[in-house]
C-alpha cells in the first residue's frame, strides 16, 4: 500500500525529527482524542529513540585531526565528547 507509513527504522534523521515535531504539535493542539494521544506520544517517543541512536552513530564517526609539532596534520583520532 502506497498510504503506509515507511517503518521508524527506515526513516532518515531528517524525515524522523519532521514527523517528530508533528506529533509535537498534535499533541500540544489539544485536538487529538486520548487514544490517539497515547499512540501519538508511543510513536513519538519511538521516533525521540531513533534519531539519538542516529546522533550517537554520527558522533561515533567524528573524527578530530591530531597536529604534530610542526602544525601540520599528522593523523586522525576518535572523536571524544568530554
Amino acid at each position: 500500500m502506497p498510504d503506509e507509513p515507511e517503518p521508524i527504522s527506515e526513516l532518515s534523521f531528517e524525515a524522523a525529527l519532521k514527523r517528530l515535531e508533528e506529533i509535537v504539535r498534535r499533541l500540544e493542539s489539544g485536538e487529538a482524542s486520548l487514544d490517539e494521544s497515547i499512540d501519538l506520544y508511543g510513536e513519538g517517543d519511538r521516533l525521540r529513540q531513533q534519531c539519538e541512536a542516529r546522533l550517537q552513530a554520527a558522533q561515533a564517526k567524528i573524527e578530530k585531526i591530531q597536529l604534530g609539532r610542526d602544525g601540520q596534520p599528522g593523523g586522525t583520532v576518535p572523536f571524544d565528547a568530554g
